[in-house]
């Protein structure tokens, strides 16, 4: 009889739960749950200001997913819970929030309702900058080694800018939270009763090493006195790899998600690194794109390689037996979403409507008319900050070469183009520092419903694209990993490279690069290349001058 595994990606705006095939990776039903409360960049629930650069979640929408997408994919697969052996959660990471011991998070004690720093701090949390910046000058000041395994700079993102900007900001809140913990290890500690911490956000997020562990105690207390004993008080210096087992579908957890008692639940995980089995990836030199809001950039390597500018190098990061290579761009889906809701003219909408399209595809349509370098612009693919490779989320959006004759679809398309742009930006990098990438594959639902963006990646690369054969790639991997953590007298794997191998899949489809397109946008990389350098490492600052003047008028300085 078939088993079945669960997998859970909990995104941005939503969570998903898969039901598949716990051998073949058939994908049986899923679900998606919206957050009721979406992501908090301006005020709490209760009308609590937050300030630039915040972004909060409430992990109440994190249960929520587990007890109505769980219940949903059983219930309209007709599978028995007896036959479910396993389930996987994925998470974005850094998203990292204050707990008690019993693993209750602060925001949901009445005391702490209208305190921002009792929340869920999401990814994208950007207002930690000063503490990363002066992280990284104290690190380089020191000589920290490990700096140059995170390209040289730590990201606001990650777990040690926010909890020190938690610290410096309401000391209580730092007193008063036992664990602060990745919401990819919280949710594991809501289904099998123990907190457990995997080896893919330390090592990525909060700068702990297979080999050497943390950075010192000593280290930390140069950052700040208070956080000398960070890791021992707020953090654990146990780590389970990746594949793991974390332990068992507890009493309480049962009755949430419709799963029965001592179902096996995987170690948490990321949604892009889970990614990788998902498109059968099991060796290295192959690079995975997750497109979505923002890209994640993941593959493997035979050696460890200090790479500047990289998200990190983790051993055993992705697969065991690895070194996994992380790289990113902070906005992507979100930079295309930004312009349609904000820039579009009325008689786009109205044209769309009389041919009954969505505005997307009305505007997609347009914009694939256009020939690379027709419209003579060049954008900086910079509107949420830049992760790879300059780490500096204060750098800001440009959009180079507008007439009064530019129409929106030619804008549109120079922002996919800039991304495309940013894409092979770290692929050079890659190459440069000796880490081969000879093969590239594109997950997301951009690389299922988008044919012109993904023939713009494979021209400005100039690599064959290939696409993942599921429109649910951090689910699917999330359902592979659940399938290795049941194991194969449960009826599931022990190895996650044989589970990659059966369980996950590409399509048929691959976007060649065209040769004429190709020559045409070398040329517009090179121009690129150039304003990426003049603006983003310090020719010219002015991207930052101008967000300090917006800053100091927001606070009324």
């Amino acid at each position: 009889m078939a088993k079945y595994v669960i997998g859970v990606d909990y995104g941005t705006l939503s969570g998903r739960a898969l039901l598949a095939d716990a051998r073949t990776g058939e994908e049986i039903a899923s679900a998606v749950y919206e957050y009721p409360h979406g992501v908090m960049d301006t005020a709490l629930p209760d009308g609590t200001p937050l300030g630039p650069d915040w972004a909060l979640q409430d992990p109440q929408d994190y249960l929520d997913v587990l007890a109505h997408a769980v219940p949903q994919v059983i219930k309209e697969s007709g599978v028995s819970p007896a036959d479910i052996i396993g389930i996987g959660t994925d998470f974005t990471a850094c998203t990292i929030l204050p707990v008690k011991k019993d693993g209750t998070p602060l925001c949901f004690l009445p005391e702490f309702k209208n305190r921002p720093h009792a929340y869920v701090k999401l990814w994208k949390h950007h207002a930690a900058q000063d503490k990363a910046n002066r992280l990284n000058e104290i690190a380089a000041e020191r000589g920290e080694k490990w700096l140059d395994n995170y390209g040289g700079k730590i990201s606001s993102e990650w777990a040690i800018p926010k909890i020190w900007q938690l610290l410096d900001e309401d000391p209580e809140i730092y007193n008063a939270m036992d664990r602060y913990i990745e919401a990819a290890d919280w949710i594991i500690w809501q289904l099998c009763g123990r907190e457990t911490r995997n080896s893919c956000t330390a090592g990525y997020k909060a700068m702990w090493n297979k080999s050497t562990g943390y950075p010192s105690d000593d280290f930390f207390k140069a950052l700040d006195p208070r956080l000398e004993h960070v890791i021992d008080e707020k953090f654990s210096r146990t780590i389970t790899p990746l594949g793991q087992k974390a332990g068992e579908i507890t009493p309480e957890a049962a009755k949430l998600t419709g799963l029965l008692p001592g179902t096996a639940v995987a170690i948490g995980n990321v949604d892009a690194h889970v990614c990788v089995p998902a498109v059968g990836i099991d060796g290295p030199g192959k690079m995975l794109a997750i497109m979505g809001t923002s890209t994640c950039h993941i593959m493997m390597g035979t050696e460890e390689h200090q790479v500047p500018g990289m998200c990190g190098v983790v051993a055993d990061g992705v697969m065991p037996g690895y070194f996994g290579y992380e790289a990113g761009q902070s906005c992507v889906g979100d930079h295309f979403a930004w312009f349609i809701e904000n820039c579009l003219p009325a008689s786009y909408y109205e044209e769309a409507k009389k041919q009954g399209k969505n505005i997307h595809k009305f505007l997609r349509e347009k914009a694939e008319k256009q020939k690379p370098g027709q419209s003579g612009l060049l954008a900086l693919d910079w509107w949420n900050g830049n992760r790879s490779v300059l780490v500096d989320v204060d750098l800001t959006g440009m959009m180079l070469g507008m007439t009064l004759l530019t129409k929106p679809e030619e804008i549109y398309r120079a922002l996919i183009e800039a991304t495309a742009y940013g894409t092979r930006m770290i692929i050079e990098n890659y190459r440069e520092h000796g880490v081969p990438v000879e093969e590239f594959f594109a997950s997301g639902g951009i690389s299922q419903k988008d044919p012109m963006t993904m023939q713009i990646y494979a021209d400005v690369i100039n690599m064959p694209v290939k696409i993942a054969g599921s429109a649910q790639g951090p689910a699917l991997g999330s359902a592979i990993f659940a399938s290795v953590a049941a194991g194969e007298k449960a009826g599931g794997y022990d190895s996650i490279f044989e589970a990659a191998r059966n369980m996950g899949k590409i399509k048929d489809t691959v976007y060649k690069p065209i040769p004429e397109n190709v020559a045409v946008y070398d040329k517009l990389f090179a121009e690129y290349r150039t304003l990426h350098d003049y603006f983003g490492r310090g020719e010219n600052d002015v991207m930052k001058r101008l967000k300090a003047i917006k800053k100091n008028t927001l606070l009324g300085k």
